[in-house]
């Protein structure tokens, strides 16, 4: 899980592999109580489906016969002993709503596992409740299993926390129990590629979490098969049904009393939130405020009530997945519970992964204020959607002129380019010593960041850009790193430009002693006049035109200035590299410049 506070880092581990929920119970006995082929293979009393699991029958309900057709009730089986399998007859009682048949299997059960499972199959009943009578029915069902020993709570808790998720799931027309083998397995390989532990570890875990949710829509198929047809297809939840659902769960954890510890409601918190955090993007538009929503919102509340602690931690992994309507549920939660959720760190993790609605419902519904961390990180990463996004949303100019250091230093340079046009030349000018020592990079001899800035004429003014280099490579001040004051004396100092100058002149000396004095049977003066000045300036002319920016370096540019100086053209020192570079051009001959 990812860890409590705030942090700038991104958490690798996101779930537990060793989760709780996926430990009290395991996934292979879940699925030989709820699967046909699983019971088969252990010769056990299987829940049969006709026709790969399609269903037509229709039941009474309450306490009258069941009416079977086409085989799509389970049917039960009795062993070579002759003993009727406890757990799958419940189902099977359970399904049809016949609690007074229901109470008397429960005082044939002779064994602490019986009962403990039939406790989990009762409560597994809980999500499918339709009416008041059903609601009464179960909740004597439940007590009347705890009065004749059963025990063990935590795994019926955790068990049916799940499972309500999976039934919200489905009511949102997330998860079909067709597809649901595809969808899952996606899911979790994303779900799970941050977690620590290895390959096959990642392997295991994902596996025994699919049994799991399949497990969830292998119970919720069997359930709705018993239903009528039309309210099969619905396959929703009214806010009555749902009312009675929570009810029915209030009425279990009465019952559990203080047999439910703080840690086993954290854990069911956790077990409630996975499903709905694994696929809550696959939800319609407002599904939080529809039935479903307030389902699981009563589920999380009770959970909460009973000692739940991890509300801000499932709260940022929603963030970190993009499970916008659940984030919009458990801010829902903290508010009235009083909780502390820490909206700002889940907007950090919701744009590292660019989750865009889920940003947008931090900020609007949580109130995160604090975009510098966020911003800086997609900067980091050269993340330009999100960037923009921040903006549009208004940071500050001093947020920006972090930004565009940390995407200056990085070579982002794309995001570098964008921030500073949304920034105030005033406050460029006023921090831009600070920008230039902070665009250095991390590691020493890095100045890639430092060169982007000042050849992109950072401050929109070539004087000031090449004033505020040359300060700083000037300075005594011991705050600014040796390193980069020796590099910008070398290449963007005023002294660089002189040298520059001088270079080039030493170069014209050296081009008219070989003109007048040199004996190379080329002859130069004998070419044109076009054809010679190439020769002398074309490498000049090469490095010039190939490097990136509107400013040269003043190294470089000294030795251009020197260059038109002595073409007879008059130097205005405000022109740009391309008036320079004009210049030459229109004295070298048209195949050289590819004109």
């Amino acid at each position: 899980m990812v860890e409590h506070g705030k942090q700038l880092a991104i958490p690798a581990k996101v779930m537990p592999l060793d989760n709780a929920v996926f430990t009290e119970v395991e996934a292979d006995e879940l699925s030989c109580h709820g699967t046909p082929a699983h019971c088969a293979e252990h010769g056990q009393a299987s829940l049969v489906l006709k026709d790969d699991q399609e269903c037509s029958a229709s039941h009474v309900h309450g306490n009258g016969p069941v009416e079977e057709s086409n085989g799509c009730m389970p049917n039960r089986r009795i062993d070579e002993h002759g003993q009727i399998d406890f757990g799958h007859s419940l189902q099977l009682v359970l399904f049809s709503r016949q609690w007074g048949l229901a109470e008397s299997l429960v005082a044939l059960a002779d064994h602490q596992l019986m009962l403990d499972y039939g406790l989990s199959v009762a409560l597994d009943a809980i999500w499918f409740l339709r009416t008041e009578q059903d609601l009464q029915g179960l909740n004597h069902l439940i007590g009347k299993i705890v009065e004749s020993g059963a025990k063990d709570f935590a795994r019926a808790i955790l068990r049916t926390s799940l499972l309500a998720s999976c039934v919200v799931a489905c009511q949102s027309k997330a998860l079909t129990l067709g597809d649901s083998k595809e969808i899952i397995a996606q899911r979790l390989h994303d779900r799970l590629q941050d977690c620590p532990g290895g390959e096959r570890l990642q392997i295991e875990a994902g596996a025994k979490v699919q049994k799991f949710i399949e497990w969830a829509l292998q119970c919720i198929h069997l359930h709705r098969c018993s239903e009528d047809t039309e309210c099969y297809k619905a396959n929703c939840s009214t806010h009555q049904e749902v009312q009675f659902h929570l009810s029915a769960f209030k009425a279990f954890l009465d019952i559990a009393g203080d047999n439910l510890s703080g840690k086993i409601f954290t854990e069911a918190f956790d077990a409630a939130c996975f499903p709905l955090t694994l696929f809550s993007t696959l939800f319609e538009p407002g599904w939080s405020s529809g039935s479903s929503a307030v389902a699981i919102q009563g589920l999380l509340s009770l959970l909460v009530e009973g000692g739940a602690e991890n509300v801000n931690q499932c709260f940022l992994e929603a963030s970190r997945f993009g499970s916008t309507e659940l984030v919009r549920i458990l801010l829902k939660i903290a508010h009235q519970n009083s909780l502390a959720v820490d909206v700002d760190l889940a907007l950090v993790y919701a744009s590292h992964y660019c989750k865009f609605e889920t940003m947008a419902c931090l900020v609007d519904e949580g109130h995160a204020t604090s975009f510098l961390c966020p911003l800086v990180k997609a900067s980091e990463r050269g993340c330009l959607q999100v960037v923009q996004w921040f903006v549009n949303r208004h940071v500050s100019d001093i947020e920006m002129c972090l930004a565009v250091t940390t995407a200056a230093s990085c070579g982002h340079f794309a995001v570098a380019t964008y921030l500073l046009a949304h920034i105030p030349r005033h406050v460029l000018e006023a921090l831009s010593p600070q920008i230039l020592k902070a665009a250095r990079g991390q590691g020493s001899g890095s100045f890639e960041g430092v060169s982007f800035l000042l050849r992109s004429n950072f401050l929109n003014d070539a004087a000031a850009t090449y004033a505020v280099a040359d300060s700083i490579a000037t300075t005594s001040t011991m705050d600014i790193p040796q390193d980069l004051v020796d590099f910008l004396k070398e290449q963007w100092s005023q002294a660089a430009f002189a040298e520059g100058v001088e270079a080039g002149e030493n170069h014209f000396v050296n081009i008219t002693r070989v003109l007048r004095r040199g004996a190379s049977p080329i002859r130069l003066h004998d070419l044109p006049e076009p054809m010679a000045l190439a020769i002398a300036y074309l490498p000049l002319y090469r490095a010039c035109a190939s490097a990136r920016g509107q400013l040269l370096p003043q190294r470089l540019r000294g030795e251009l200035v020197e260059a038109v100086g002595r073409l007879g053209v008059p130097v205005n020192m405000e022109n740009n590299r391309r008036d320079f570079l004009a210049v030459l051009e229109h004295y070298f001959p048209s195949f050289i410049t590819g004109a």
